[in-house]
């Protein structure tokens, strides 16, 4: 992945599928100790401290490991590691500060007075147990993984913030988890972001575990045709998501995977989306797709 700053950049490394599948293999206990969530804190010191609590949290880690197993193991289906956890953290904290850098507020500072550094902390958390729910059953994944994080969102921010804020974050949190689900309605800006940074770790790396099976059908075909995803500072808004593929095969992507996810989430009118392909043999059929919201 590239056109996120550096500093978020280097803290995203994308498996291999061959890595993917050997990392479903490993006991618990190995496949634990390889986690390490990255992602970029700056000054933010409750978001720092946030991330250590993250990386010495092994329950956390393990509903990592087993949503996984679930996926890519028994279901043949797309990568749900801690790798997607951190690509979908560090989208979502780029897309929030890219929206904040060009004076859009978040709705935790705007219907609670907090702060921006509390709406990242919120975001972050948002993107670490979206799907922890996976760990129990793919179907109402996102219902399992409230009533899971729950607890363990009370647990994390223990000191980092009193009562009644504490309480409030947690619903800002759960409100992200469940409106991250296909037919989900955000009510928060934190809410959109996370619903489009969860469709927007949508690089062949994580798909070509169904298209190496032999799965070939449109969803996993158009998957594997996405070269690069980059969120950088629009040219008529705050937020451009440029999409490169190498294949036209990779508009249903954008067309019907991203679109529906980015439509109803609140952020249409802050981000533009840009499609085009970087092989010659396909600018013929098509150069440049540009996503209407």
């Amino acid at each position: 992945m590239s056109g996120l700053d550096p500093e978020t950049e280097e803290r995203i490394e994308s498996p291999a599928s061959e890595e993917a599948e050997r990392e479903v293999k490993l006991t618990p206990a190995e496949a634990v100790a390889r986690m390490r969530i990255n992602v970029p804190a700056r000054a933010n010191r409750k978001l720092r401290t946030l991330v250590e609590r993250v990386n010495g949290d092994t329950q956390l880690k393990a509903w990592w490991h087993v949503a996984n197993v679930n996926a890519v193991g028994r279901l043949e289906i797309n990568d749900h590691s801690w790798v997607h956890i951190q690509i979908v953290a560090n989208i979502a904290l780029k897309l929030l500060r890219q929206l904040t850098k060009h004076g859009v507020e978040p709705s935790i500072v705007r219907d609670y007075g907090m702060t921006n550094d509390d709406s990242e902390v919120a975001v972050t958390l948002g993107a670490l147990t979206h799907c922890i729910g996976m760990s129990v059953h793919r179907d109402g994944h996102e219902d399992f993984s409230l009533f899971l994080a729950q607890p363990k969102l009370q647990q994390l921010l223990e000191g980092l913030y009193d009562e009644p804020e504490r309480t409030v974050l947690v619903s800002e949190v759960l409100q992200m988890i469940t409106s991250h689900r296909e037919y989900g309605k955000p009510l928060t800006l934190e809410a959109g972001i996370v619903r489009v940074a969860d469709a927007l770790d949508m690089e062949q790396g994580r798909s070509r575990i169904p298209f190496e099976r032999g799965r070939v059908s449109i969803h996993s075909l158009s998957a594997a045709a996405i070269e690069d995803v980059i969120v950088a500072d629009g040219d008529e808004r705050p937020v451009k998501i440029e999409i490169v593929m190498n294949n036209s095969s990779g508009i249903f992507q954008v067309d019907e995977v991203l679109k529906a996810k980015l439509t109803g989430s609140g952020l249409e009118p802050y981000v533009e989306v840009v499609a085009h392909i970087d092989t010659e043999a396909e600018k013929s059929l098509v150069s440049v797709y540009r996503l209407e919201t």
